[in-house]
């Protein structure tokens, strides 16, 4: 029995890099995770405070939602760079759900503003390039889905 093939030696730079690019990934999760708490505690002080002071249901449905997608966004990129982490590669499909959520985060947004009337110069205009995005960024998550997992298609 032959014996088993051997691992090719990295250089000692490319370990010195590695382990620096590993540290930054940490760095970046660290902070997305005190992004997030910080974000957490700002959505409860922000309903605290409306349920105390003059009730405005619409501005804090709205405050709540609009942080709470946020915060969806920052956990959706909290597990990019865990993936990143333990794959040690890029992927580009978790970008593109974050930018999904982002996209449809906005438009919820614009279409729920109770203080602005609509107007199609620009808030349509700003809807139109939204959902365009939207949907490109769908079809791309859908084709890099198809590409990347053949098996995983119906039928």
């Amino acid at each position: 029995m032959p014996p088993p093939p051997r691992k090719p030696r990295s250089h000692p730079l490319q370990r010195v890099l590695q382990g620096a690019e590993d540290g930054i990934h940490l760095i970046v999760a660290a902070l997305l995770i005190v992004f997030a708490l910080v974000l957490t505690i700002g959505v409860v002080n922000d309903a605290v405070n409306a349920i105390r002071g003059p009730y405005r249901e619409g501005q804090v449905v709205l405050s709540a939602l609009d942080n709470s997608l946020v915060l969806f966004i920052v956990a959706e990129l909290l597990h990019t760079v865990r993936l990143t982490i333990r794959n040690r590669t890029l992927d580009a499909e978790p970008f593109l759900v974050v930018g999904v959520i982002a996209g449809i985060r906005k438009v919820l947004i614009v279409t729920a503003e109770p203080d602005k009337s609509f107007t199609w110069s620009s808030q349509g205009i700003e809807l139109l390039i939204l959902i365009c995005l939207i949907l490109v960024a769908t079809v791309s998550v859908w084709v890099w889905r198809r590409a990347t997992h053949p098996d995983d298609s119906p039928g």
